[in-house]
């Protein structure tokens, strides 16, 4: 590994940083509403299987990719002798890329929330609209996260990547425990674990399977060569399959947390748990004010500065895969290659700060077949980068591993580090998953989400 591109320091250094990258607000946010949508128990059921079966071997195998060859997402492949297939690489650093323009404009309302929780406005929910077409305040709350993103990222992979990992992650672990704790304190909080915990097995259909597999799926970071990158500074020294195993059962175990956390609340003021993804924003902030001024004010600030936690620890991978590659492929510094490429995607976010309210332009920007009503450019970006490219780009890895690297090379890397690999179910199982199981069922979600998303489609339902 050439030493200026720099190495994690040790494992558990690893296992934090791309635990942190998987962690994000798809944990704290998405996950809890995806489970109110989708049915309650059942719902959390089908995730934590989707997490384990599907979508461990696709972190393995990209992680081994990324340390086999110590490149960047595009590198990878040109490394292996593959540069045809280079074109996967380059689909995951576009993902990242407009992913983190539309995340960013996320995060920001993230901060801006723990600052006005900090001033006991609680009325900022009734005023969401308001508050996301503030452009100026959601521009300044965004640089300000890209900037402190950039800054980790410009520190490299020891001193910032993961220094900053090893005090966000347990610190986040920390407030949510705690805010668990709190919860379960709360009147009818039981309620809410009981449609949180005991399964209701009527509520079963397809559609609760598909919205399980693309949440899996989407909160591991998957397909958007963000593996790739991190596997690149992990020590060949290390088990990659021990650590990948922790990293899943830390992102799972996050989101689950997230869960015993949402619907003691939600029950708590007799909400309706499907209340959708204005869950976080429009509803409680008025669940922390009927908690009192001083006990909401904290509550409330404690549980949206661990939701800017979870979107910086995402912020930063996100920002990696492009930096990454920048430094490989055009011998740029470090320093110059975050702050460069921090400023072209704030570029970018522009529009998508724009597209909740502040102009009619980008916020009915777009029309899809079948829909009918307009779709904003956030949303746009959300549905190309986000619900499409993931997967192609996941369908993609895994048929090149099975098929062009072949499962052999992929199962020789895996073997370092790790001297009880060869001849075990885990690798029988990898094999199977990665030459069948993942390339049929991603590809699959990708046909039938672009039907749905782009021509109103909708087969399962």
């Amino acid at each position: 590994m050439s030493t200026h591109r720099g190495e994690f320091n040790s494992k558990l250094g690893f296992i934090l940083a791309t635990a942190g990258s998987a962690v994000g607000l798809g944990n704290i946010w998405g996950f809890p509403f995806q489970v109110g949508s989708g049915g309650g128990a059942i719902f959390v059921l089908i995730y934590l299987a989707f997490c384990f079966i599907l979508c461990y071997p696709i972190m393995v195998t990209e992680v081994a990719i990324g340390r086999k060859t110590s490149r960047n997402p595009v590198g990878a492949f040109n490394a292996l002798g593959f540069r045809k297939w280079s074109f996967i690489g380059k689909l995951g650093i576009v993902s990242g890329f407009l992913i983190l323009s539309f995340y960013n404009v996320l995060a920001a309302w993230s901060l801006g929330y723990f600052i006005e929780m900090l001033q006991g406005n609680f009325e900022v929910g009734q005023k969401f609209t308001q508050f996301t077409s503030n452009v100026p305040l959601i521009a300044v709350y965004s640089v300000i996260f890209m900037s402190a993103t950039a800054f980790i990222v410009s520190g490299g992979i020891k001193s910032g990547i993961e220094r900053t990992a090893k005090l966000l992650m347990p610190s986040l672990v920390i407030i949510i425990l705690f805010l668990v704790g709190y919860a379960f304190t709360l009147p009818n909080a039981m309620q809410g674990i009981e449609f949180y915990l005991m399964p209701d097995f009527s509520k079963l259909n397809l559609q609760v399977v598909y919205s399980a597999l693309g949440q899996a799926f989407f909160s591991l970071s998957l397909g958007m060569g963000a593996l790739i990158t991190y596997g690149s500074y992990f020590s060949r020294k290390e088990d990659i399959i021990s650590s990948v195993a922790y990293i899943t059962l830390a992102d799972a175990g996050i989101a689950f947390a997230a869960g015993l956390m949402m619907f003691p609340f939600v029950f708590s003021q007799g909400l309706a748990p499907n209340g959708g993804s204005g869950l976080i924003f429009v509803t409680l902030p008025g669940v922390f004010a009927s908690l009192g001024p001083m006990l909401g004010v904290f509550i409330g600030a404690l549980f949206f500065l661990l939701l800017s936690f979870a979107a910086l620890t995402s912020t930063v991978s996100l920002l990696e895969v492009p930096v990454a590659y920048v430094i490989d492929e055009y011998k740029l510094e470090r320093k110059k290659a975050a702050w460069l490429v921090a400023g072209a995607i704030f570029l970018v976010s522009i529009p998508s700060i724009l597209a909740n309210g502040a102009s009619e332009f980008f916020t009915s920007f777009v029309h899809y077949f079948g829909h009918d009503n307009p779709k904003s450019f956030m949303a746009m970006v959300v549905d190309v980068a986000n619900s499409s490219l993931l997967p192609l780009g996941g369908c993609l890895i895994s048929f090149f591993t099975a098929y062009i690297w072949k499962k052999e090379n992929l199962n020789q890397e895996l073997r370092i580090g790790n001297e009880t690999f060869e001849g075990s179910f885990i690798e029988k199982y990898i094999g199977v998953a990665v030459c069948y199981l993942c390339p049929f069922i991603l590809g699959v979600l990708f046909i039938l989400t672009v039907l749905d998303l782009y021509f109103g489609i909708k087969i399962i339902t």
